[in-house]
């Protein structure tokens, strides 16, 4: 990939990272639970979730999906559901005072939060169809294409890093002003909406024709 191409590339990235989705949200929701350090490792599942759809693309069965009605609808309607239910344990998150709140974060393993943000990415179509309209774009179709799809998903990786930390630890600042129940019920139904806003999305989300 020439360093011209890769600049372009790594522009848009960045556009990508920053615009609003299930990543911005479990991102926040985790900073907001869990603090920076605890919550940041939702964002490492984020990435592995990202490199699987690269790794789907690469290996043209993102082409498959997007190209099968059964299995695009199947897929879609998994991660509608995993959204929709990461909505609904939000909203039902009891409202504990920030103390109790901090013991039950340490219950809450990093290798939970990382399954959790690599569910979410994982089983994105929206991702692998946008994957396949955006990538090709950028590749030299003359040159071995491995090393391109290397290239991209490091700096869609690396871009992610960056924004999702940004996003974790500006949720991870509101925990100090978070002082009465119903603030904290408020913050978990207010995540628990934009989750299941999400799954929403998702479902009234369509193949370009």
């Amino acid at each position: 990939m020439d360093f011209s191409v890769w600049l372009t590339f790594f522009a848009a990235s960045w556009a990508i990272s920053l615009s609003p989705g299930a990543g911005a949200i479990a991102a926040m929701s985790s900073g907001l639970n869990y603090g920076f350090r605890r919550g940041y490792f939702t964002t490492f599942g984020l990435i592995l979730g990202i490199l699987t759809q690269v790794v789907v693309v690469g290996a043209g069965l993102g082409a498959l999906i997007a190209a099968s009605t059964l299995g695009f609808t199947l897929v879609k309607w998994l991660g509608v559901g995993y959204l929709v239910w990461l909505g609904i344990q939000q909203w039902r998150a009891p409202a504990k005072a920030m103390v109790a709140a901090d013991a039950e974060a340490r219950e809450v393993t990093r290798r939970q939060l990382v399954l959790r943000g690599w569910m979410i990415n994982a089983v994105n179509p929206k991702g692998t169809v946008f994957l396949l309209a955006v990538v090709p774009q950028f590749l030299d179709l003359q040159q071995s294409l491995a090393p391109q799809y290397l290239v991209i998903g490091a700096t869609l990786c690396f871009t992610d890093l960056v924004v999702m930390a940004g996003y974790t630890v500006l949720a991870s600042k509101v925990l100090s002003v978070l002082r009465s129940e119903a603030h904290i019920k408020a913050m978990n139904r207010a995540f628990g909406t934009l989750f299941i806003a999400a799954g929403v999305l998702l479902a009234g989300f369509k193949r370009a024709a």
